[in-house]
């Protein structure tokens, strides 16, 4: 009957607790950390990074990238503490330490081996523990106690399990099973208590409860030992934890305590035992056992499961409402009205106390989308698919059956008249006698109206997404729209309208634009434009909150507000950062409510998130990064792993380097992004990025630093992570080579020297045999023009020579034709005989021997050897042949020639003829011609 109550209470606790509000969950699967499922201890560098025993061996994680070092005998680990820069482990038959080396790795130091222990079979060791200069490995049935300054080793024996071993301040517990509770004192067991209400029950944790030891045991809750005595702590807590089968345990710097069950995920207590928090599988965790707990320096709870790793960041600003069941479905819009949370989606209308944690209610009728909640003059109105309801004690009643209300507002401050946009236009309501009733709509208007905004008296702007914005023109008893035309502000997808301090805006991709009422025209706003994120842009829409006078955007990585400045009419700008993929907002309806101080709530499409401005804004998140690891390579080669603290000189060809370096930030909703530049190569920060690892190809030689920051939200690291290295000169451009180049190079010029000597002796040489060339034919062509000279003047002599001849030739010819016809004459005359000395005078004169020996001498001269080249060819010729044929090659006919022989033509004639036949000449040969040519 008693279990029976219990159980009862059970699942009504649980039921309250189901609909809370839980801090952001971070889920690590094994395809995260590439291990195995179950994690058995967790702990933490001073450095922050997290480590974790895992069945497959140790694993590391630096809040960018997991690292698995298996064991070395590939046993499962069942513990780790990290104790200074060491990471102690414990493992089946082995314990002993991590340490790192230069290279960012960790490397195993078996203290088994180191100092000879030697084990029992299958000893596992489940918990390490530190105490001054001590590290204590626990087994199931011994303790070693390790001296870290003189290496010395003590052991504890048990005959009985030990199940855990505590440390509480600076105090040594542990339980031997049917025994007791025991204590290390003096390097001794010591007996603490054996009551029989813990010693047959096996105790999970040990606590200090304001100076009393509270213990926590595995199936039956908290006992405390006062005054040497034993007894419950908690009655109430111990029917809570009834059926609960408490695995590990931690208590929080708060004061409070965290317990990991085995089938029931984790139980948060405040430092009364109060339940706070409740949350399994069903609210968040990937599973329900829990094998390990641990609080990290930032508050953040690790959870090791048996199936995965979690991290529930207990201290966050952000809390989480998982519609799991999706019961809720997608919140649109919200409300707090009359103490109640109010949440509008697309299954309908819920609600609950704002204080409580108790499962939303549903209000009947109002099944479907609803699209807006407004409080206006303390009515509350909800616009819904379905139309117009007013909620009153949580009951709606339809007082506008026009489909698809998206929103309202009062018309020139009047209570009694407000205007509603619907899908097809816009509609006026009108309270009469207490009760709002639907009056008219506004004709000839009936584009989808989402967006209004009353920019004076009697004009509107609508905005339609796809369709643009229009300004409409209402007469004075608002019945119908008398004109409207379409604004040259461009339309936009996802766009939004909102009045903002006395002025309307529209906002879309490229900025905000406000409506200035003296040019009745849309006019970007640079100062509001900064809200609007064209970059990342995911929506127009903007949210104005009705209490702090904030005005919200949304983009793709960040939530972006302005506040009117204190000090100046100047808007001051703010930036959240919360990536659309965390808020799981639905894009282009935007929700967000300010529920009180600071504290907003934001519509998801699994329910909805709130944040804490103020823990968001506060500076007191430590930044700090650390560089993991540096490889560099060369062109198809394999990648080699650099020193982290030391100055690197690599060659030239492994000039591709890459750095991979991050901070700690285990916050779900703060993402982490980096910033970077390589002094040498680009000294410009690059912008803020995710990935936290850059590559640098096909650097040139050269002197490098390497600088990296990181931004966990709006924090930025302390630190600035730097890198020297040097990438050598290639082999040509060292100073060997260097040497080499100049002795080659004055090699060169040295050989160039010798060659331009021996080409200008050259050169010189055939200039000098050129000169002496040019003189020897200068020399040449004036001993030729000498000959040319001496020619010309032989030539004149022949030529007088020839006229001489000539003229001779035509003399004896003149002279003897003379002679011979004064012969005639004479012979004619009748005394002959006084003649006769006369005729002999003439005989004598004809005589042509010496005529023809001074002929022949000039003809000699005028053409030499041409009787004796004539004479060789015909050697019978005889003198007087010879005579005629010199005649002949002058050229003279037989009339001319025969005064010449003294004989007349006709025997000059015979002659010839004569002559042809001992020259043997053809009948068709000229004789002349034959004589001219030889």
């Amino acid at each position: 009957m008693i279990s029976k109550k219990f159980f009862i209470l059970f699942v009504l606790i649980s039921s309250i607790l189901y609909g809370q509000e839980i801090p952001p969950i971070q889920i690590f699967t094994t395809k995260d950390y590439k291990a195995e499922d179950q994690n058995w201890s967790i702990s933490q560098a001073s450095t922050n990074e997290m480590y974790f025993a895992n069945n497959k061996g140790l694993l590391e994680y630096n809040g960018e990238r997991w690292q698995l070092y298996k064991t070395p005998n590939e046993s499962i680990l069942r513990s780790v503490r990290v104790i200074n820069d060491r990471i102690y482990s414990g493992c089946y038959m082995d314990f002993g330490y991590w340490e790192k080396d230069n290279f960012g790795k960790l490397n195993y130091t078996s203290l088994v081996e180191e100092l000879k222990v030697e084990l029992v079979d299958d000893e596992q060791f489940w918990n390490i523990v530190s105490l001054e200069n001590y590290i204590l490995f626990q087994s199931l049935n011994h303790i070693y106690i390790y001296n870290n300054i003189s290496g010395e080793l003590k052991v504890i024996e048990s005959q009985n399990t030990i199940t855990k071993i505590y440390k509480v301040d600076e105090a040594i517990f542990y339980q031997k099973f049917n025994e007791g509770l025991f204590m290390i004192e003096n390097g001794k067991e010591k007996l603490v208590t054996d009551s029989d209400l813990i010693k047959d029950k096996v105790v999970i944790n040990i606590f200090n409860s304001n100076g009393n030891l509270l213990i926590l045991t595995k199936e039956n809750g908290f006992y405390v030992i006062k005054n040497n005595t034993v007894e419950v702590w908690n009655l109430k807590l111990k029917q809570t934890l009834f059926h609960n089968s408490i695995y590990s345990s931690i208590q929080l710097r708060s004061g409070g305590y965290l317990l990991g069950t085995v089938s029931h995920g984790i139980i948060l207590l405040n430092e009364d035992g109060e339940v706070r928090l409740k949350i399994d599988q069903t609210n968040g965790l990937s599973n329900n056992t829990v094998l390990s707990l641990f609080e990290d320096r930032r508050g953040n709870i690790w959870l090791g499961l048996d199936n995965g790793i979690n991290n529930i960041n207990l201290n966050s600003p952000f809390s989480v409402y998982n519609d799991e069941s999706g019961v809720l479905g997608t919140v649109y819009t919200s409300l707090v009205y009359d103490g109640k949370l109010y949440l509008g989606t697309n299954q309908g209308l819920f609600y609950r106390d704002i204080k409580s944690h108790n499962q939303f209610n549903f209000i009947e009728g109002t099944e479907g989308q609803v699209w807006s909640l407004q409080n206006i003059d303390n009515t509350f109105f909800c616009g819904h698919d379905k139309g117009t309801f007013i909620i009153y004690n949580n009951e709606a009643k339809l007082i506008s059956e026009i489909q698809g209300t998206w929103q309202l507002q009062k018309i020139n401050a009047q209570s009694d008249f407000l205007l509603q946009g619907n899908y097809n236009g816009l509609y006026v309501l009108l309270k009469s006698n207490g009760k709002w009733l639907l009056r008219n709509k506004l004709e000839g208007f009936n584009i989808s109206s989402r967006y209004f905004e009353f920019v004076n008296q009697n004009e509107i702007v609508v905005n339609h997404e796809y369709k643009g914005v229009y300004k409409l023109k209402i007469n004075e008893d608002f019945t119908a729209v008398e004109s409207f035309k379409k604004e040259s502000v461009p339309k936009g997808d996802k766009s939004g309208l909102v009045t903002y301090n006395g002025h309307v805006l529209y906002a879309y991709e490229d900025g905000v634009y406000r409506y200035d009422t003296k040019r009745e025209s849309f006019q970007r706003d640079s100062s509001l434009s900064k809200l609007i994120d064209s970059k990342h842009y995911v929506s127009g829409k903007l949210i104005k909150d009705q209490n702090s006078d904030r005005l919200w955007a949304f983009s793709e990585n960040t939530l972006n507000y302005v506040e009117p400045g204190k000090m100046s009419s100047n808007y001051r700008s703010s930036s959240l950062s919360l990536p659309n993929d965390l808020r799981k907002t639905k894009v282009g309806y935007e929700n967000l409510l300010e529920l009180d101080n600071n504290k907003y709530l934001m519509g998801a499409t699994n329910g909805y998130l709130v944040f804490d401005l103020d823990k968001l804004n506060s500076n007191d998140y430590e930044v700090s990064i650390a560089l993991n690891r540096i490889t560099n390579y060369a062109l198809n080669q394999e990648a080699r792993v650099l020193k982290i603290d030391s100055t690197s000189i690599l060659t030239n060809k492994s000039n591709n380097i890459s750095f991979e370096y991050s901070v700690t930030n285990f916050d779900k909703f703060l993402n982490s992004k980096y910033k970077y530049r390589l002094l040498g190569f680009n000294n410009n920060w690059s912008d803020w990025v995710e990935d936290s690892t850059v590559l640098y190809e096909n650097l040139p030689y050269g002197n490098y630093t390497f600088e990296a920051k990181a931004k966990v939200g709006n924090a930025v690291s302390g630190n600035t992570i730097t890198y020297e290295f040097e990438i050598s000169k290639p082999w040509f451009l060292t100073p060997l080579a260097i040497t080499i180049y100049v002795l080659i190079l004055v090699l060169l010029l040295a050989i160039v020297h010798w060659l331009n000597q021996q080409h200008y002796r050259k050169q010189r040489a055939e200039l000098l045999k050129k000169k002496e060339r040019e003189l020897e034919i200068k020399g040449l062509e004036n001993q030729k023009q000498l000959m040319q000279f001496k020619n010309q003047n032989l030539q004149q002599d022949i030529e007088n020579k020839n006229r001489e001849l000539g003229m001779s030739t035509m003399n004896l010819i003149n002279k003897n034709e003379l002679l011979n016809e004064i012969k005639k004459e004479l012979v004619k005359a009748k005394r002959i005989e006084d003649l006769k000395s006369v005729i002999k005078l003439i005989n004598n004169n004809l005589n042509t021997t010496d005529d023809w020996k001074l002929f022949e001498e000039a003809f000699n001269n005028a053409d030499k050897d041409f009787l004796k080249k004539i004479k060789s060819i015909h050697p019978s010729l005889t003198s007087n042949d010879l005579r005629l044929c010199a005649y002949l090659r002058l050229n003279l006919s037989s009339k001319e020639i025969a005064p010449l022989l003294n004989i007349s033509p006709k025997s000059v004639e015979v002659k010839r003829y004569r002559l042809r036949k001992k020259m043997n000449l053809e009948h068709d040969v000229n004789l002349t011609n034959y004589i001219l040519q030889l």
